[in-house]
């Protein structure tokens, strides 16, 4: 399978270093497939494929997800509304009022690139009976997918899927069930993250807090 390109949203800035644009505020949802009957199903996700069209991650497999809007209100509890809409417009699928919603992650576009999200990502459960349905237009397909399989896909070359995806299913693949997930991340401290993209010879890494390189990298090692 050819690897999609970047989208023009996507691009680094190659020029002299410039102040990193304001990360706009997202949210999205990890939704996991509920056991039901199947309790002894193993953890699956909701993934969708973006447009081939798309400015941002064009054709690249996501959680569903955007920016958050005015009317979805500030804070925690607008990142929670953004969520749980997205979910509705991307795969069709409606949240009841008061559903569960685990703060999972959070995570910040690089400052190299010119389209910045602070997007925070939520688990939870899907409704019974409820099959996603991709939009048409922001997504054309949708599946439900165990993290392994995923990540194997991946590699293989077979979908491409966004740099924090894959962290966050890497993370999943550690739970045999939506529950034991669940209960893992609930009220738990989830910090920032903000990768950053280094030069290495011709090529280029993303380094996250942590790593090697990540507090010590030049200024003009950054991509």
């Amino acid at each position: 399978m050819e690897e999609p390109k970047p989208g023009p949203a996507e691009m680094p800035n190659f020029g002299p270093p410039s102040m990193p644009s304001t990360p706009r505020p997202a949210a999205g949802i990890v939704l996991l497939r509920r056991g039901g009957k199947h309790s002894e199903r193993a953890l699956e996700v909701l993934l969708l494929k973006r447009s081939e069209e798309a400015k941002f991650m064009p054709g690249v497999w996501v959680f569903p997800g955007g920016a958050v809007d005015a009317a979805d209100g500030e804070g925690e509890a607008g990142h929670r509304a953004c969520a749980m809409r997205e979910l509705s417009e991307e795969a069709g699928i409606e949240l009841p009022a008061g559903e569960e919603l685990v703060l999972f992650s959070r995570w910040v576009t690089p400052e190299v690139i010119s389209t910045r999200f602070d997007a925070w990502f939520f688990l939870a459960l899907a409704p019974a009976h409820t099959p996603p349905q991709a939009d048409g237009r922001e997504t054309t397909e949708a599946a439900w997918v165990q993290p392994a399989e995923a990540l194997a896909s991946n590699e293989a070359g077979e979908l491409s899927l966004a740099f924090p995806t894959i962290h966050q299913l890497r993370w999943l693949s550690a739970f045999r069930t939506s529950d034991e997930a669940l209960a893992n991340y609930r009220g738990s401290d989830v910090a920032s993250v903000t990768p950053r993209v280094v030069k290495d010879g011709d090529e280029h890494r993303i380094l996250l807090p942590g790593d090697e390189g990540y507090d010590g990298a030049r200024p003009a090692e950054l991509m």
